[in-house]
């Protein structure tokens, strides 16, 4: 057997290269427009990697071309608007659906820019901080970068030159024009790209290349300087901002007309929209504090599509369960290169009538991820049927096609094995838990089963990280210790994780807590319950119900064990400091990551909510007299503000 460590030193060595391999490869992939994962897990390997290694190199460079001074962190400030999402529609029918239940005198629409969204904020006409969007409420502050951008200014005057007194923030859209794109970045993706990586630059070189480009305002101090969306804009251009373009429509009809005569031109336009905005005149101040405000949409043009042909199709395997992935000529989609696309599941490739040589239609759903939508009937080329896999290549089992999904039924599968330990090692949490560990003690015949995890001791873990001489010598191994005190500590969980830990096929935290939510809060209730029951959640349909039973049914014996011998207990149905409270985090923690300050309360028998309810028993932030949307829906709603001294006080 391979040593995966020859001592602790190489243990931390491995995970800082392991680290940095993974940061260069998340800002690579963001730099070029493929994000992979939130920033909000970017900024964990991150702060790890700067714990364990304070002078990486990575800390003064990031991007696709490696360019020194970009940084991925930069100092935190909150937002004086909420800076949400929109509702969206993706055709006429969608928006007039919408309509019908917004029938304005007029409407107002604008262009929905393509680039990253800023908030300026000012205090008495002076420029004072510039906040990327962030989670909504708190973004990052480029102040500095920002006052480099075009449409940027540092101190406000109107048209006569008169200083203007205004508090409050604006918010904006970063944008680099196509001609800047083409003279300057053409190796980057896009414009919308190109211009988020330059943005966040921490020696902010190239922020002179990109421009500002206004369309909404909000004063938090004295008078509010306009009176309605179209003041609003006019007030924007006087003070000599960057302005969207306004039209103004008198029907749904209308705009839909306007759509389709912008989306002609729109490759003719100096810099790159997705859709249009719709509101109404009037400034609705209440709904523009929600999350995704009502009285507006973003209606977002056809998608981008190409037609090429499907030259393989690929099984992608994860756990027991077989994805077909389509393979075709390259083609381009909104600035980005794209070779393949999942087909989802057997059935929807059969009803697409997909083959081998057949010319498909590709489109970005969402301008993100690559979809088969369809086939060129009228096409007469060559084409061959799609071998769908009848054996699993890890055990030979027949594969079972139900349609929506193809899958091993071998519960002793290797492979569906070795899935299920390492999503229970990712759902519980168990952070010191490696996966090359756990692949080389699965290998071993180690472990195999999740109750095996629980039986690992320090003596069978140190091998894994000392070699043969520091075995023979007796040395103490920290890294086997660190593990197993980590699996230790990993016995006390919520009825959603213990469940969703045993990697049932599309069943999560969330899935399993809406079912705890209405009753079945107890194993022995989950284990109960049929179908029928499950179908009957709000939220549930007929196909996951089944699947969830089946699971249940499959697993049953190994969960019945890791609980009747005590060696995981479930929380939160009957115990735990905080049954029946409920807890919505905003803004940064000093004392512990808001994970960490989550997975406490689900420990603890409570529940974590994304958002501010009239159901929610607390709301957590370390700054509880902020005028944050957050905050003012807890006051209307009566929900308690704590900060984290009191959160803390509540286990002790």
């Amino acid at each position: 057997m391979d040593n995966l460590f020859d001592d602790d030193e190489l243990d931390k060595a491995e995970r800082i290269s392991k680290l940095s391999k993974l940061v260069k490869k998340y800002q690579d992939s963001y730099y070029n427009g493929e994000a992979e994962i939130s920033d909000f897990e970017f900024d964990k390997l991150w702060d790890e990697l700067r714990s364990l290694d304070p002078e990486n190199p990575l800390f003064k460079k990031v991007g696709a071309d490696g360019n020194e001074g970009f940084s991925g962190t930069f100092p935190k400030a909150s937002h004086r608007m909420m800076m949400g999402s929109q509702e969206k529609a993706s055709n006429p029918e969608e928006f007039l659906k919408w309509a019908s239940s917004h029938e304005y005198d007029e409407y107002l629409v604008e262009y929905k820019l393509d680039g990253a969204s800023l908030e300026l904020q000012f205090d008495n006409g002076v420029l004072v901080r510039a906040i990327t969007r962030g989670d909504g409420e708190i973004g990052d502050d480029i102040t500095a970068n920002a006052k480099k951008m075009s449409g940027v200014p540092s101190a406000l005057f109107d048209s006569d030159g008169a200083k203007v007194d205004f508090t409050g923030a604006v918010r904006g859209e970063v944008i680099m024009t196509r001609k800047v794109h083409d003279e300057l970045y053409s190796d980057k993706a896009n414009c919308r790209n190109a211009a988020n990586g330059l943005m966040k630059r921490k020696d902010g070189e190239g922020s002179e290349n990109l421009t500002l480009i206004t369309y909404d305002a909000l004063a938090t101090e004295g008078e509010t300087p306009f009176s309605d969306e179209e003041g609003k804009i006019a007030w924007l251009k006087k003070c000599g901002f960057n302005v969207v373009p306004l039209a103004i429509k008198k029907s749904a009809q209308e705009v839909i007309d306007y759509r389709a005569e912008v989306d002609s031109i729109r490759s003719t336009l100096e810099y790159d929209i997705d859709g249009l905005v719709i509101k109404e005149r009037r400034i609705d101040a209440e709904d523009a504090r929600r999350a995704r405000p009502d009285r507006q949409i973003a209606f977002k043009f056809n998608l981008e599509e190409a037609v090429t042909i499907l030259r393989q199709v690929e099984w992608s395997e994860s756990g027991a369960t077989y994805t077909p992935v389509g393979i075709f000529d390259e083609v381009q989609l909104n600035g980005t290169t794209v070779q393949r696309a999942s087909l989802a599941n057997p059935d929807t490739m059969r009803k697409l009538g997909v083959k081998i040589g057949s010319k498909v239609i590709v489109v970005k759903r969402g301008e993100i991820i690559p979809k088969i939508m369809g086939i060129v009937s009228d096409f007469n080329g060559e084409t061959s049927e799609i071998e769908v896999p009848k054996k699993c290549a890890a055990c030979g089992s027949d594969l079972v096609d139900e349609g929506t999904r193809l899958f091993c039924p071998n519960k002793s599968c290797s492979k569906r094995v070795l899935h299920q330990l390492q999503k229970w090692i990712s759902v519980v949490d168990i952070r010191d838990f490696g996966d090359t560990l756990i692949r080389s003690l699965f290998a071993d015949g180690k472990v195999k089963s999740i109750s095996d995890l629980y039986a690992l001791d320090v003596e069978t873990l140190s091998p894994y990280f000392l070699d043969t001489e520091s075995i023979e010598k007796k040395k103490d191994s920290l890294g086997a210790k660190k593990v197993f005190d980590s699996i230790q500590n990993h016995r006390k969980m919520s009825l959603a994780v213990f469940v969703a830990g045993f990697d049932i096929e599309g069943v999560g935290e969330t899935l399993v807590q809406k079912l705890v939510d209405a009753g079945y809060n107890t194993l022995d209730k989950l284990f109960a319950a049929t179908s029928d029951d499950f179908a009957g959640v709000y939220g549930f349909a007929k196909i996951m119900a089944d699947t969830i039973v089946d699971g249940l049914g499959e697993n049953k014996e190994e969960m019945k064990k890791l609980v009747d011998e005590k060696t995981i207990e479930i929380t939160g149905a009957s115990d735990g400091k905080l049954v029946g409270k409920s807890f919505c985090f905003t803004g940064e923690l000093k004392s512990m990551k808001r994970a960490d300050a989550e997975k406490l309360v689900k420990e603890n028998g409570g529940t974590c909510k994304s958002s501010v309810t009239k159901d929610l028993s607390f709301l957590v932030t370390n700054d509880v007299s902020s005028g944050s949307s957050k905050n003012q829906k807890a006051a209307k709603y009566g929900v308690a503000i704590i900060n984290e001294d009191e959160f803390v006080k509540l286990f002790q």
